[in-house]
């Protein structure tokens, strides 16, 4: 059976396994706050319907309260540890809510969802001392799709997450510099090369943009993806990178 992987825009993305349908970290906004999305239309409503839902940390990006208030009532939803106390906006929605740490293994259907490590701050900045744990998520089913989202580089990743087939990796971001806990298109890479998938989709990047700073340094919002594809060609070309448009998907033909 294959599998199939959507990239919506950002981190959001669909991975349909097993008649398992998994979305990640859900943004469904035209605006967050200083941002604006620059690329690429709002998904659809179908990118809603979801068996499960993950979100990889508590910034505002990431767990968008609105976006999640969109989700069918009753959805499961898999969130960091301590994430509904630093995010009060999470208790009053109608959803099926599973805290969650490193290690924990969820199972949805035929697909287990396995918790992994992240390096990134955890807090719900900047409103509070709260802090969760930054987390990755591999999703076992037919094929082990890795999404990490947002993270930086560790040398026990490839112990952490294990073996995978597919990898969801972070290029970018959403303004000119990327601060420590990220991956840009040379540390995905590196990245790459220590998980050794068969095939990696860039994610995080070229969607949203501060606003008024369209001409301030234009080229960290549209090369990521382009410098991702040519750098893991140089450190881990056996491995097949796809550089998805938004809202376009990936089918993968797995066997083991």
């Amino acid at each position: 059976m294959p599998v199939e992987i959507t990239w919506w825009g950002h981190a959001t993305c669909t991975v349909e396994d097993s008649h398992v349908r998994v979305l990640t970290d859900p943004l469904f906004a035209r605006r967050l706050a200083h941002l604006r999305r620059r690329r690429g239309a709002l998904p659809p409503p179908a990118a809603r319907h979801a068996d499960v839902t993950l979100v990889s940390h508590l910034h505002a990006d990431h767990l968008h309260v609105p976006s999640l208030a969109r989700l069918a009532p009753g959805s499961r939803l898999l969130v960091p540890r301590g994430a509904p106390r630093a995010v009060p906006g999470l208790r009053r929605l109608a959803l099926d809510i599973t805290e969650v740490v490193p290690g924990d293994r969820v199972r949805i259907g035929e697909v287990v969802v396995r918790v992994v490590p992240a390096r990134h701050d955890g807090r719900r900045l900047p409103l509070g001392p709260h802090r969760s744990p930054a987390l990755g998520y591999v999703v076992e089913g037919e094929a082990r799709t890795y999404f990490a989202g947002d993270t930086g580089l560790f040398e026990t990743m490839a112990e952490e997450v294990g073996p995978v087939d597919a990898a969801l990796l972070p290029v970018g971001g959403w303004g000119p510099n990327l601060g420590e806990g990220h991956l840009d298109a040379g540390r995905a890479a590196q990245a790459l090369a220590r998980l050794a998938p068969r095939t990696a989709v860039p994610v995080h990047y070229g969607t949203y943009w501060p606003i008024g700073m369209d001409a301030v340094r234009p080229h960290e919002f549209h090369a990521p993806g382009e410098e991702f594809v040519r750098q893991a060609a140089l450190r881990a070309p056996e491995v097949a990178v796809h550089r998805l448009g938004h809202g376009e998907s990936l089918r993968l033909e797995v066997a083991r």
